[in-house]
Order: C-alpha cells, then sequence, then structure tokens
C-alpha cells in the first residue's frame, strides 16, 4: 500500500508550478460530450480522478484521444449510451455531471449516484428539482439517477442551497433546453465560471455566472472548441500553507490571484508576508505567526476545502485559533491524526478550537479524504522527525505530483509501497 514518508523540519523554498483545477476540469469533461464535433481541452491536471472521468466518457462510446498528460481530444459524436454503469464511476464525485450532459444532449440519462470523500452529506436533490423544473421526469432506480425528457424548456430555477454541483449541472441542461433558463441563489465559484466560459465557446448563451443569477438562452446544438482549463486555486492554496506551516518563502505560479484572496487574506493576519504579481502569489511565513478566526463559506469566502490545511497551520501559530464548519459536517476527521504529531485541537460540532503548539513531532497518520490528507503531508514536513501518511490515494485524487512538487521545494518526501523502502528512506536520510 502506497504511502508518503516524510522527514520534517526544512522551510520549504522556491518556485512551483499549479495545476489545473481539478474541479474545473470535471465539469468541463463532462460538457465536452454535449457536442459531436473534436472538443480539444488542456491544462488538464494529470490525477486520479480526471483519469477515472475520461475512462467513463470512453466507456460510453466517445473516442477519447490523450494527446499529452495535461491535453485530451474528445470527439462524443459516436455515444451509443446513456447509460453510465461502470463501478470505478462511483468513486468520484463529479460522475454526477453526466446526468446534466447527457440529459441535455440526449434528453436521457442514467448515472449511478456518486461517491468521492467521505467529508458528510452532500445530498444532490438540488440538482434533481432543477432537471425536473426542466421538465424531465426523474427517479431513483437501484442506486443510480434515471432521468428523459421528451423536451427540456426553460424554467425559473431558485436553488434552496448554494450548490456548485447543482449549478454546473442545471447550466449544462438548461444550455440545450427550449427558450430562456433564470438559475437564482447559484454558486459563483471559479469553476463554475470557467465551466459557463467552456460551454459559450462551444455556442452556448450563459450570462451572469460568478453572480447570483446565471441567464441561460437554449440553443439547438454546440459545437467544437479549444480551451484552457484555469489554475486550481485549492492546490496553489495548499502550497501557500505549507510555506506558512514550515516558516519557507514559495512562489506559487500559474495562478490567478483574485481567486486565492481569502487564502492570502487569513496568512496576512497570522503574520506571513504575502506578495501579489501578475500571474503568481509569493508567501513568506514567518518565525513567529499568530492566531486568528475562521468560517468557510461559498466564494468569494474561505473555501472549506482548504480549513484543513489552515488549521494545521495554525496549530503551529501563537494563541488560540477559531475554524468553524458551515459547509460539510465531516470535516474534522483529521483532527484526531493530528493529535498524535502533538496538535491540540478540540472540535465541538461544527467549531475546531485550536491552541498553537511550539511543534509538531513525527508520527504513523491516515489521510481520511483528499484535502485532509494534503494538510497531513504540510503538518509532517513541518515536524520534527519522520512522519508516515496511509491511504495517500486519497491525495492522489487531486494533487499531480504532489511528492515530486515538495520534493523541488527541499521538502524530503518518498512515496514508497513497502516497509523495505521506508526502511530504506530513512537510513539514507539519516
Amino acid at each position: 500500500m502506497e504511502q508518503y514518508i516524510m522527514k520534517g523540519g526544512n522551510p520549504l523554498v522556491g518556485e512551483v508550478n499549479i495545476s489545473g483545477a481539478k474541479n474545473a476540469a470535471l465539469g468541463i469533461l463532462a460538457a465536452a460530450i454535449m457536442t459531436d464535433e473534436d472538443v480539444l481541452i488542456d491544462n488538464l491536471p494529470d490525477v486520479r480522478d480526471i483519469n477515472v472521468l475520461l475512462e467513463a466518457i470512453a466507456e460510453i462510446g466517445a473516442t477519447v484521444e490523450r494527446i499529452d498528460s495535461h491535453t485530451v481530444r474528445i470527439n462524443a459524436g459516436k455515444i451509443k449510451e446513456v447509460s453510465v454503469d461502470d463501478e470505478f464511476i462511483r468513486k468520484i464525485r463529479a460522475s454526477y455531471y453526466f446526468i446534466g450532459a447527457l440529459l441535455g444532449k440526449y434528453k436521457s440519462a442514467e448515472v449511478p449516484l456518486p461517491g468521492g470523500c467521505n467529508i458528510g452529506s452532500r445530498p444532490i436533490d438540488q440538482h434533481l428539482k432543477g432537471f425536473k423544473a426542466l421538465g424531465a421526469k426523474v427517479d431513483i432506480v437501484k442506486g443510480s439517477v434515471v432521468a428523459h425528457a421528451i423536451d427540456l424548456v426553460g424554467s425559473h430555477i431558485y436553488l434552496d442551497v448554494v450548490s456548485v454541483g447543482a449549478t454546473i449541472n442545471i447550466m449544462m441542461a438548461a444550455a440545450l433546453a427550449e427558450g430562456q433558463t433564470i438559475l437564482e441563489n447559484v454558486a459563483k465559484e471559479p469553476h463554475v465560471v470557467d465551466v459557463a466560459n467552456f460551454l459559450n465557446s462551444m455556442g452556448a448563451n450563459i450570462k451572469g455566472a460568478g453572480t447570483d443569477v446565471i441567464r441561460i438562452k437554449g440553443v439547438t446544438k454546440l459545437h467544437g472548441t479549444e480551451y484552457s482549463v484555469i489554475p486550481d486555486q485549492i492546490e496553489a492554496g495548499t502550497f501557500m500553507c505549507a510555506a506558512a506551516a514550515t516558516r519557507g518563502d514559495i512562489t506559487v505560479k500559474n495562478v490567478i490571484p483574485k481567486h486565492l484572496e481569502a487564502i492570502s487574506a487569513k496568512l496576512a493576519e497570522i503574520g506571513c508576508e504575502i506578495v501579489e504579481f501578475d500571474d503568481a502569489v509569493r508567501v513568506v511565513g514567518k518565525p513567529k505567526q499568530h492566531s486568528t478566526n475562521i468560517k468557510t463559506l461559498p466564494y468569494p469566502g474561505f473555501p472549506t476545502d482548504m480549513q484543513p490545511q489552515m488549521a494545521v497551520t495554525l496549530a503551529l501559530a501563537e494563541g488560540t485559533s477559531m475554524v468553524t464548519e458551515s459547509i460539510f459536517e465531516n470535516r474534522f476527521k483529521y483532527v484526531d491524526e493530528l493529535a498524535r504529531m502533538g496538535g491540540s485541537i478540540k472540535v465541538e460540532g461544527n467549531v475546531a478550537v485550536i491552541d498553537g503548539v511550539k511543534n509538531f513531532t513525527g508520527a504513523q497518520v491516515e489521510a481520511p479524504d483528499l484535502r485532509a490528507g494534503a494538510a497531513l503531508v504540510i503538518a509532517g514536513l513541518a515536524a520534527d522527525g519522520y512522519t508516515v501518511v496511509d491511504e495517500i490515494g486519497y491525495i492522489q485524487r487531486g494533487y499531480e505530483q504532489f511528492e515530486k512538487k515538495l520534493q523541488s521545494l527541499g521538502a524530503v518526501i518518498e512515496k514508497v509501497d513497502s516497509e523495505k523502502e521506508a526502511r530504506k528512506f530513512q537510513f539514507r536520510v539519516g
């Protein structure tokens, strides 16, 4: 079983290039099957979730040509199957985007209910409400969403809760519905905007993405396009926190600084030096960093996907910090693992009270999910001694060549898959 093993205590220093946004790419890849013409997508992150989704797209009959690890050409002209039924597709949350894409193009879809990280209840009722409002009949049959429509017709839809997945899914279906759809109380995340821009580059008519109200005029068909995925704000934020936690100096490159403002603001509050460039952000950690309070909120608020990484950073800052998780209820599962390393965090309901400690000590810990796994790696790199992180398959779902990028910044870390390799690492590092 693969693990990360690391020896902590080195400040991370240097430059790191950020990959394409996983969450944008998942929506864009699903939307790519909505035309019969060639679609070329580049700046794809080479991570497990993306590769699984591409396999699923090939499985239903589309031609998928990997030009290189970050570029793919998709032609969905020969899709014969509106039923996505593959065991591995259940493992990724974004499989539900096939519903909106297939329903929009073929007026029919059958897709297994999604999996992904176990970070709490993530119902898809808002997705289904949207499809029904557009005129589809939707049922759950043997663990799959089955949706059919004679015609999709534009509608006025108000989301009861702000949902990135529902916003993107309904937007895809509505792009090929008759008439106008008005979507209110929608998610404003950068990846929602990126999927809207991608659909528009295929001939859709979507206005207002990035605001509370999206207006979609349905078109009869979409055409081929070439498109580049935006940079990943969460990967960027993870390296920013790594700079702060290890008291390092990292310039994250190939980013959109505006997307990182909530993270930059909190790191500045605790005492880090933040320098913004056109397409890069430099974070300089300081020997003394102090506490602050954080509440996760939909964009442009502090992202829930950055909460564990920021909590690890605050656990090494002077004073008492409070982190309120308002999006997912199971997002504090890393706290017990961090306690093994000397972290002092008490969780009451959806609030974590963090008493800063001077340092962590290395331990064997287990990644409970994608972002918490990355946070535990940051903790290990800041700790005294050796840390082993198990269950790194979660981390590989969303971070491209994580250990290699960390190594380029001076981290003493390796991916190993046996006790023997781990012992060799320790012997070599000393």
